[in-house]
């Protein structure tokens, strides 16, 4: 059941994150999408400004000079035999008449001292001839007059001609003659801004084939990633001529701009989830171990209760024997053996009592100034009975300089007990254990070193931690509840100090114990 919940719960989150990152990609695509489109409107609408900007220049221009050419400049009657040549239909049409020339100059703004000659014919048919020039050189070629011709052809004018002449005039001479870098420049702004878009973009102007123009914002070039592009003019048969492209530094940041406040929620809201999914798997994986460890301790406590109880029981079935009771040294003696068994179990039951006030923080630890070299050699004392027992040796090597540290006598001493019982207990033999003092300028440290049977990586992980036994369940070759390391730790970080372990199986251990001087 264990294993399919957290099964449940893993695919569950996985399956709520992967929604919130497919809808925040949708939304990051729309926004791209939305982006795109503004800025494609914002580039026809810059063409058609342009476009429409010299369409009107084009109109102004024809308007004034029918307002200012109201009347003839010079005008002559002739007997005039007028002949036209029609090289595309191969035909020549002669007119016959008297007819009144009138001849009209037309000033060019983008050509210096340049002008157009337009002469108007009037007589049985009115009709108008000219000649504009077809390349900048003819101009050099051009006679006093300045006049310009179709390939050599004369050409009608009837009403709007005169319009789209020079609207083809304009398409001789290079954009940046016709457009200028300020004015584009400010009509790209004014056309993004009307969509929202404020954002700092780069832009260059190339021909229909490639070719750079003048027409940028300073280093540009087609090959940045990520440009937009949009055609400028067109010629006769209404192929582009040339082609706008428009890059954006910040895009990214903008688009992400227009959905942070969402995009940051659903970041938060996953990022909560997978801390609650964290903290609930974690809790579950933490109460499991508690379970199995209170078991085991409840086991462990069991074993250490049934022996002292057993015990007390032969002892009083033994005194209440007609044979015994009347024996005073035998009813002595098993009285003495009831008083140890009931010790023993009180002190199991005061080690449980003290880590549980420890963790609670009602244990009451005052401190005064001791000498921990004296407190190291009560420890000792405390077990020399067994070293006795195990015909064990324990070996000193005092060598720190500085001992007196702020510290609690009692606590100290079972914390160095607590350390060298281990030592003792598993070490198969006897046991030889050698303990290392030294000092520097902040700590006193203390090295407790058995020749035991040692620890794996994995137990010096949980040695300190309450009800942590290595060996579990009915194996009780060690006695031991699993209390008196985790007191250790408890009782040295008290004192401010740290406590380690390094082992290696089948090897020994050393444990380490560091206390800051006064």
């Amino acid at each position: 059941m264990f294993v399919l919940i957290v099964v449940l719960m893993s695919v569950s989150l996985i399956g709520i994150i992967a929604v919130q990152l497919y809808w925040i990609n949708n939304a990051l695509e729309s926004k791209k999408a939305q982006f795109k489109n503004d800025v494609q409107k914002s580039l026809g609408s810059v063409a058609e400004r342009i476009y429409q900007k010299e369409e009107e220049q084009i109109r102004l221009q024809v308007q004034d000079f029918i307002k200012a050419k109201s009347t003839a400049d010079n005008a002559q009657i002739k007997n005039y035999l007028f002949q036209q040549i029609d090289t595309t239909n191969n035909r020549k049409i002669t007119f016959g008449t008297t007819i009144l020339e009138e001849n009209f100059e037309i000033p060019l703004d983008f050509l210096d001292d340049e002008k157009i000659i337009f002469t108007r014919v009037t007589g049985k048919k009115d009709f108008s001839q000219t000649r504009f020039i077809k390349s900048p050189d003819d101009i050099l070629n051009a006679t006093s007059e300045k006049r310009f011709s179709f390939t050599g052809r004369m050409k009608i004018l009837e009403d709007g001609q005169f319009e789209e002449l020079l609207k083809e005039s304009y398409k001789k001479y290079p954009i940046n003659q016709r457009v200028s870098n300020r004015e584009l420049n400010a009509t790209i702004k004014d056309e993004l801004k009307k969509r929202d878009i404020n954002l700092d973009f780069k832009y260059g102007v190339y021909t229909y084939d490639g070719l750079a123009t003048p027409l940028k914002s300073g280093y540009y070039t087609i090959k940045q990633k990520g440009s937009y592009k949009r055609e400028l003019f067109s010629d006769s048969e209404g192929n582009p001529e040339h082609i706008l492209y428009i890059t954006f530094p910040n895009q990214n940041n903008h688009i992400l701009s227009g959905i942070s406040s969402i995009l940051l929620l659903s970041l938060f809201f996953i990022f909560i989830i997978i801390i609650a999914f964290s903290s609930s798997l974690y809790q579950l994986i933490k109460q499991k171990k508690i379970s199995e460890i209170k078991t085991d301790f409840i086991n462990n406590m069991t074993h250490e209760f049934k022996t002292p109880i057993a015990t007390i029981n032969l002892a009083i079935d033994s005194i209440k024997n007609p044979k015994i009771i009347s024996d005073n040294d035998k009813v002595l003696r098993y009285i003495n053996m009831i008083k140890d068994e009931n010790k023993r179990m009180h002190t199991q039951v005061e080690n449980v009592l003290r880590i549980s006030k420890l963790e609670k923080n009602q244990l009451e630890i005052s401190k005064e100034t001791i000498d921990i070299h004296d407190v190291i050699d009560d420890a000792m004392n405390h077990v020399s009975l067994l070293m006795q027992d195990k015909k064990g040796v324990i070996k000193t090597h005092f060598e720190a300089i500085t001992t007196e540290i702020s510290g609690n006598e009692f606590h100290l001493t079972n914390v160095f007990v607590n350390i060298l019982e281990n030592g003792i207990k598993y070490t198969v033999g006897a046991p030889v254990i050698d303990v290392y003092t030294e000092s520097t300028n902040k700590f006193f440290i203390v090295k407790i070193k058995d020749e035991g049977i040692g620890m794996s990586k994995a137990v010096q992980k949980n040695v300190f931690d309450k009800f942590y036994r290595e060996q579990k369940g009915n194996i009780h070759d060690v006695k031991g509840h699993g209390l008196g390391l985790a007191y250790v730790k408890e009782i040295v970080e008290k004192h401010y100090g740290t406590v380690f372990v390094e082992s290696e199986k089948g090897k020994g251990s050393i444990f380490t114990v560091k206390l800051p001087l006064i």
